[in-house]
């Protein structure tokens, strides 16, 4: 039996909750990582990836594979994402308190915690589309035309929006981000 995942998609939309519990196994574990970057919190990001599994099941009837499930997927959750995102206000990242550090006698994971808490801030200070398109090609490693796709806009303008996001965090960190040019 072919468990790709259109063909459990196909399953799904006869109901097969033995292949829908399949794909959520498979996906849900990397849209909640996805989620919680874009939204910098955990149980939003759980609301977000639940919302989208509950519209996969939904649609499964309806759904063409026209795309990857997985970019199918991962467009439902970016979208439910950036939809919150426009409805609740921003919750400054000082309002959390301070990381606690379970290794603080370790000089050079601290060094790296400190640099991770600068590079998430300063993504998080972030216009929402940069935001995304930055997640999804270096939190992700998607290609611009796959963040296209789910972005539903086209490549040129997710290298434009990652060209801006990427001189607002050099410009927020100051030099030594080159990790952001990937070529």
């Amino acid at each position: 039996m072919d468990d790709s995942d259109e063909a459990l998609m196909a399953r799904v939309a006869r109901g097969d909750q033995a292949a829908y519990r399949l794909l959520t196994r498979r996906h849900v574990p990397a849209m909640l990582g996805l989620a919680r970057r874009i939204l910098g919190n955990a149980a939003d990001a759980e609301d977000a990836v639940q919302e989208a599994m509950l519209r996969v099941w939904t649609h499964a009837p309806r759904w063409q594979p026209l795309a990857l499930f997985r970019t199918w997927l991962t467009r439902i959750v970016v979208n439910l994402c950036l939809d919150r995102k426009r409805r609740a206000p921003w919750v400054e990242l000082e309002a959390a308190g301070d990381i606690v550090d379970p290794t603080p006698d370790a000089a050079e994971q601290a060094e790296r915690s400190e640099r991770d808490l600068l590079v998430a801030k300063a993504t998080a200070e972030l216009p929402v589309r940069q935001r995304a398109a930055i997640v999804l090609t270096y939190g992700d490693g998607m290609s611009n035309a796959q963040v296209a796709e789910i972005l539903d806009t086209t490549v040129s303008a997710v290298e434009t929006l990652l060209v801006r996001a990427k001189q607002n965090l050099r410009q927020a960190l100051g030099s030594g981000t080159d990790k952001f040019d990937k070529d």
